[in-house]
């Protein structure tokens, strides 16, 4: 395997070991997240002396070839810093949720979320198909929205989790437009041949488009003015999704792109005027904003707003060393800005409150956190010794060499200057504020030092923004060196880190924003007032939130006009729907319905058969008042279909119908228990004419589609199959092939919509039965019914017999009928038999099995087949074939497709058995209590 591949990879499976590792407890599962992001650490080191050298690794795989796509990963410089920020402050997060979470989270879940994120985030920095890029983008935005949702049953995480989503992927859908257009317009999607084609780009009619979704998409996810609003919400999130997400990594994804892209969009007035512009107008509203703020994580996250909009001011500028300052305020800003989100939990976590009235004088109980804060503060500030100076000092020095229009630079100097002013109050106000300030009022809780080891992640942070202060040559340099050589596609221009250059403009200009800020936080309180009096609480959170809440009405007042609840009404504008478009389909085709093409002759059976179905069809129908009878009458249809299988030679299709057929049948029939006996049919004379009329046309024109279809020429594909299927996939039984080799991506779609029934099932099933119990209805027990004695023996006779019709079609299905969907349909049907020959409660008395997981996993187990394919070159789901010969069992083979197909047995047997428990619980005794583990899946 590629090592490239190797840092997707280990995040992605320590995402699936952390949960299992919970179930032996917090430091296991805490363990297992360190180890996938240290081993992650260790490739990225390997690679490090190459990359630095100015090597790019690369790892290429086809993914949708007729299209161009590919699975490709490239780390260059550029992906290389930010990688080493994802994996470095990501060990040190996981260290500090395991002591900041309470022992009541479930931390396993936390860490395979974020550690789910890692990975999609390293792929996102590391692909360089777009695509690819794509689907990480997202990807992120999805994670991040079950990681700032966390604590569900909070309102603002629920509120700040839905507004990070709702601005973040509208925006990945512009991206994609831009993304898929600027495709077309450089002839690749390979993101290293678009960016050496930037004079193609920027000379195209279409380049102003192209530019303006793709920024949008940038915007929405760094928080960008006037989208910057999910951010603050988004601080619902626990502290360490806070100080990973919304300081070193996803916010982070927008800045990337405007770097991975800088080579090929800039160059532009019109990327200085959006980019610079949106940029400045940022980085002000930001620090202005976060001055006024009593939260600390409030503060912290306006902080955060701000900054990104100072990264992307120096790249909107155009110029090569506005692009290495940028990267360079990018790597210092996940250090001061990670620790002091940690800080900002540790403060929390020992005084009880965020809020920064209460919080005065902590130096006094918490001196050793104090100092830490203090320190990475003075960086955020860019107090000088600390790694913050150094980057600022490098923005404002390019800020004044700046050509361009004067008045147009001097707009920027200004408002940067401003801001960098509102940056140093309000570092003012955290450390003054919380630290220093005389005590007045006591917290919730009176705080003292926290574990040593929920310090360490601090210290490292805080340790970095000093080395990197003082010794930026020799911890910085190379990598600042090779990340803006991937970015500008040439050598850096000459810069110097050094901490003293002389009385420059860029220093007084520096000196004269720490003033400022100085004097601003001593005159805050006038200041404070003014805002207060002068300011609306209007956010854009608020407004976002009253055009879903509108948005949402207008849907429910159009569904209850079309949809009133009414089956037949949705199935008849369903239908009608579907004729309508079938007449416009055949009046522009303008060809004739029928080809005089020869007809085979009818036999008996054939019409016996089609008669048969006509009939059962029709009394099934008739008898809809009486569900017993209808459901019966399917049945037969069923059956009768299942003949007309047998007469063409299907047998595959005949062992599925008739499970199929069983299973269907009988949870029907449970279902029957808690309906009524009859339902009443008060339909007028005028709706059942229009119904009548409906079925005849539909009837009618699916009928002459079909004539229509067969009498024309067609080469049917089913001659390709039966010619490749044995030598391409070793498999004899053609249909099975075709279900986990040539379509296998059809059946893992299929399954998955099966677990996801499954899950919806679950939720609907437990839902009806807490309704019952919570208005009163008697929850009928059958366990006293008389079952018959000999029917119950019979049935757990055949039980292991059953079983082992399951596990020989099973094995059987790659040759002959059989195959994993009606083996896990033979082995529900003997569960079936056992529930209603032995009762309700004997039968799940013996199946104390937690559903959903194992659910789960037969789906997983597809997922991993398949990827396994991906791991030795090959195209996704792709089949092997291992052939070997036994002293007594002679020649054998055996193929990845088995475990593809154990993955389906899996998942059809488990969904049908979620199933018939759930309906058993609905009449499991009046008295009976249901234990804790049942809202889990688990059953008793």
């Amino acid at each position: 395997m590629n090592l490239v591949t190797l840092l997707v990879a280990f995040p992605a499976a320590g995402s699936l070991l952390a949960p299992i590792g919970a179930m032996r407890g917090r430091a296991t599962a805490a363990w297992t997240a360190a180890l996938s992001m240290a081993m992650s650490l260790g490739v990225l080191a390997v690679l490090l002396p190459s990359v630095l050298a100015g090597n790019v690794m690369e790892y290429r795989r086809p993914w949708i070839p007729h299209m161009g796509w590919e699975l490709a990963f490239r780390l260059d410089g550029l992906s290389l810093a930010f990688c080493a920020i994802v994996f470095a402050v990501g060990l040190l997060v996981v260290l500090y949720a395991h002591y900041d979470l309470p022992r009541t989270d479930r931390l396993g879940r936390f860490l395979g979320l974020l550690l789910l994120f890692a990975g999609a985030m390293t792929g996102l920095v590391l692909a360089d198909d777009l695509l690819l890029l794509f689907v990480c983008w997202e990807a992120t935005s999805l994670v991040s929205f079950l990681l700032v949702a966390y604590h569900g049953e909070s309102q603002n995480a629920r509120r700040g989790a839905r507004l990070a989503l709702i601005v973040t992927v509208a925006g990945g859908l512009a991206l994609l437009a831009g993304l898929l257009l600027l495709g077309h317009m450089s002839g690749t999607h390979r993101l290293s041949e678009i960016l050496g084609k930037g004079d193609v780009v920027r000379s195209h009619a279409h380049y102003a488009l192209v530019l303006g979704v793709i920024l949008l998409g940038v915007f929405t996810k760094s928080a960008q003015f006037p989208f910057h609003f999910w951010l603050p919400a988004a601080m619902a999130a626990p502290t360490p999704a806070s100080a990973y997400l919304h300081s070193a990594t996803m916010v982070k994804a927008g800045v990337f792109l405007l770097a991975r892209l800088f080579s090929a969009l800039s160059g532009t007035s019109l990327w200085f005027a959006l980019v610079a512009g949106v940029g400045v107008a940022t980085f002000t509203v930001g620090a202005y904003t976060a001055l006024f703020k009593h939260d600390v994580k409030e503060l912290l996250a306006y902080f955060t707003v701000s900054h990104l909009g100072l990264i992307t001011l120096l790249l909107g500028l155009g110029t090569p060393l506005g692009a290495v300052a940028a990267v360079f305020h990018v790597l210092n800003h996940a250090t001061f800005k990670a620790s002091l989100f940690m800080a900002a939990g540790i403060i929390d976590h020992e005084a009880g409150t965020r809020d920064m009235r209460l919080l005065n004088g902590l130096w006094f109980c918490m001196p050793y956190t104090a100092l830490l804060a203090t320190v990475s503060a003075a960086a955020m500030a860019g107090v000088p010794l600390l790694n913050g100076f150094l980057s600022k000092e490098m923005f404002f020095a390019e800020l004044l060499h700046q050509e361009g229009p004067g008045a147009l630079r001097h707009v920027l100097t200004f408002a940067a200057a401003l801001a960098g002013t509102f940056s140093v109050a309000y570092s003012l106000r955290f450390t003054h504020g919380v630290f220093f300030a005389r005590p007045w009022c006591e917290p919730p809780r009176r705080p003292h030092e926290t574990p040593a080891w929920m310090k360490v992640p601090v210290t490292v942070l805080t340790s970095v923004c000093l080395l990197v202060g003082l010794f930026p040559d020799h911890t910085v340099r190379p990598i600042l060196n090779a990340a803006s050589a991937a970015v500008l596609m040439t050598p850096p221009p000459d810069y110097s880190l050094a901490l003293w250059h002389g009385l420059t403009p860029a220093l007084i200009l520096s000196a004269g924003v720490m003033a400022g800020g100085v004097v601003l936080y001593a005159f805050r309180e006038p200041l404070f007032r003014f805002h207060d009096e002068h300011f609306p609480p209007w956010t854009g959170g608020m407004i976002v939130e009253r055009l879903v809440e509108g948005t949402i009405g207008l849907a429910s007042r159009f569904i209850r006009q079309l949809h009133n609840g009414s089956l037949r009404r949705s199935l008849a504008l369903l239908l009608a729907w579907t004729a309508l478009l079938g007449v416009l389909a055949f009046v522009r085709s303008r060809t004739a319905l029928l080809v005089p093409v020869p007809l085979s002759s009818l036999d008996a059976p054939t019409v016996v058969e089609a008669g048969l179905i006509v009939i059962a069809t029709s009394v099934a129908v008739l008898s809809r008042s009486r569900p017993l009878p209808a459901i019966l009458n399917l049945g037969v249809t069923g059956v009768v279909v299942t003949l007309a299988f047998v007469r063409f030679s299907g047998p595959d299709l005949v062992l599925t119908q008739i499970a199929v057929e069983m299973v269907f049948t009988v949870v029907l029939l449970l279902i029957l228990f808690f309906m009524p006996q009859e339902i009443p049919s008060v339909i007028s004379r005028a709706r059942r004419g229009a119904d009548v009329f409906l079925a005849l046309v539909i009837g009618v024109g699916v009928a002459a589609v079909t004539l229509g279809v067969l009498t024309r020429p067609y080469a049917p594909i089913s001659d390709y199959f039966l010619r490749v299927g044995k030598p391409l996939a070793e498999g004899a039984n053609v249909v099975n092939v075709i279900l986990v080799d040539f379509r296998g991506l059809d059946t893992l779609g299929e399954i998955a919509v099966m677990a996801i029934a499954a899950v919806v099932i679950f939720g609907i099933l437990d839902g009806v039965r807490q309704h019952r119990v919570l208005s009163g209805f008697p929850l009928e027990s059958r366990s006293k019914k008389v079952h018959p004695p000999i029917l119950a023996q019979i049935s757990r006779l055949l039980m292991p017999l059953a079983l082992s019709v399951a596990v020989f079609l099973f094995l059987r299905g790659h040759n002959r009928p059989g195959g994993g969907f009606v083996a896990g349909l033979v082995a529900a049907t003997i569960h079936i038999l056992l529930h209603m020959a032995n009762g309700i409660e004997w039968a799940q008395a013996r199946l104390r099995f937690r559903f959903i997981p194992l659910i789960a996993a037969g789906l997983l187990l597809a997922v991993l087949t398949g990827l396994g394919s991906l791991f030795v070159g090959h195209p996704f789901l792709t089949s092997a074939v291992v052939h070997g010969r036994l002293p007594l069992i002679g020649h054998w083979e055996i193929t990845s497709a088995l475990a593809f197909d154990l993955g389906v047995f899996g998942t059809v047997l488990e969904t049908l058995l979620l199933i018939l428990v759930r309906l058993g619980r609905l009449s499991v005794g009046p008295n009976r209590v249901p234990h804790p583990k049942e809202s889990r899946g688990e059953v008793d």
